[in-house]
């Protein structure tokens, strides 16, 4: 007997042989036709019973959500949609799953409710796919690093440095409520907490990162980081995953490069191996734009997207271009854009990163040579005093996916720059020394892997893209 999931089922011709399977129910009809699914493919395969040899009190607990384990003959199937259908001999209930209850049931629901149920939302049709999409990319990305001789680090998740400088971080203590120590000035002494100093939830792996790249050339991580930005936008989490490699000898060019062919490959691999989820999700996605003001419609289905940054060329532009090009852009001189361009020196929007990729370029966009004011302290310094070598990978629909640049390797000027942004040099001493033993050229970039996961499925909201999103004021399951 077979014993096989419900994608090896689906695509076998071995009829009339007997087959094993064990899965969730999705809807029961007629008293005789059972689909199931066991998660291995977005697909049910069609079961069918003979009600009138079936006790009524198996047919009263063959309900949605209930697992069950069917034995019986894989045959042709005689229905649309479907090749091959199990005639079913035996049937047993594995778990009972009550209909007053169950709240996922076969019918629309809002992606708020499921949020709401987080623990069952992944039965769905939509989350199931996404899940598995996000499984195949992650592994993808570990293919592509592996493959190009690249050493994985698991860095830190507590850690006293900000690579960041952004302050919004969590911090990480052992004092008791209420009860922390202070010093004569009145402020926390961390000097007497667990790790002797304060403490946080890593926001990026990259400055430890970079310690490996300096030893072993290229080093990657995959892990999660944290921000404690109180933000409830569609594009913020609280918690979340960064792909941050990192390379010894590597320019801006060649990081350029790494991003580019990078993203490519793992977009390339999901095409080849979530070909059925990726055609729902772009269905998904197809009724969803329907309902949207013509304005607002995207150009592109999503498998569109996908095909459109795989085949396309990277259009590489300076920050300046840049903003010459979004200055004297129709949606600026007619006041369309949300924020305005008028001056060098200002970050971009996501409607302006857009702009560049959608509609000047058409393809995706690589700007580089940002100023430093709106940059972190660890970017080099450019020769003009006033940009410095970073770039930021632009596609559609999304804006800025990736943020990169090449690491300042001198260390007279790294040491000014900290002190500039007041940083204490002390609490990166151990970063400074990369600079003083056997310094050189090297470069690395960072990509959101829910950035990534919510480009790849369509999805609007990216709480809806990693399993249990932590959100302002969310922290369930």
């Amino acid at each position: 007997m077979m014993k096989r999931n419900v994608a090896e089922i689906l695509k076998s011709d071995a009829f009339l042989q007997e087959v094993h399977l064990k899965g969730w129910v999705r809807t029961f009809r007629s008293n005789r036709f059972i689909a199931i699914n066991d998660g291995s493919t977005i697909n049910n395969i069609q079961c069918v019973i003979d009600f009138e040899n079936t006790s009524e009190e198996i047919l009263k607990r063959i309900t949605t959500g209930a697992a069950i384990s069917i034995k019986g003959i894989l045959a042709e199937s005689q229905g649309k949609g479907q090749s091959v259908e199990i005639q079913v001999s035996e049937i047993e209930i594995l778990g009972d799953c009550n209909p007053d209850e169950y709240p996922i049931q076969p019918k629309k629901h809002s992606f708020e409710f499921l949020r709401e149920n987080a623990h069952l939302r992944v039965r769905t049709n939509t989350f199931g796919a996404i899940m598995r999409v996000r499984s195949k990319l992650s592994f993808a990305v570990h293919k592509y690093f592996q493959e190009n001789g690249f050493n994985y680090v698991n860095t830190p998740i507590i850690t006293g440095s900000d690579a960041e400088g952004a302050g919004e971080m969590f911090r990480v203590t052992n004092f008791e409520d209420n009860k922390a120590p202070v010093t004569e000035d009145g402020k926390i002494d961390f000097s007497k907490d667990f790790f002797g100093k304060e403490t946080n939830l890593t926001v990026s792996g990259q400055l430890e990162a970079e310690t490996f790249a300096m030893a072993l050339g290229k080093a990657y991580t995959f892990g999660p980081t944290f921000r404690a930005e109180n933000s409830n936008t569609t594009r913020h989490l609280a918690e979340f995953w960064m792909i941050e490699p990192e390379v010894a000898f590597m320019d801006l060019d060649g990081n350029m490069d790494l991003s580019e062919d990078f993203i490519k490959s793992v977009l390339s691999y999901a095409l080849e191996h979530c070909k059925d989820d990726l055609a729902f999700l772009d269905q998904r996605l197809t009724q969803e734009e329907k309902s949207k003001p013509q304005a607002e419609r995207s150009d592109m289905s999503l498998l569109e997207k996908l095909k459109f940054v795989i085949d396309n060329n990277f259009k590489r532009v300076s920050y300046t271009e840049a903003i010459d090009i979004l200055r004297n852009s129709k949606p600026n001189k007619k006041k369309k854009f949300q924020y305005p361009i008028n001056e060098w020196g200002v970050d971009l929007q996501s409607e302006h990163e857009r702009f560049l990729v959608e509609k000047h370029f058409k393809c995706p966009v690589i700007l580089f040579d940002y100023p430093a004011d709106i940059k972190a302290f660890y970017m080099r310094l450019n020769d003009d005093g006033k940009t410095v070598r970073a770039m930021d990978v632009l596609f559609p629909g999304i804006g800025e996916i990736v943020g990169g640049s090449q690491r300042e390797e001198r260390y007279d000027v790294l040491l000014e720059k900290i002190k500039a942004m007041g940083i204490d040099e002390k609490e990166v001493w151990w970063y400074l020394d990369l600079r003083k033993f056997g310094t050189a050229v090297h470069s690395g970039f960072g990509l959101g892997f829910e950035r990534l996961v919510q480009f790849t499925t369509g999805m609007g909201n990216i709480r809806d893209v990693i399993p249990f999103p932590r959100t302002p004021q969310n922290a369930e399951f």
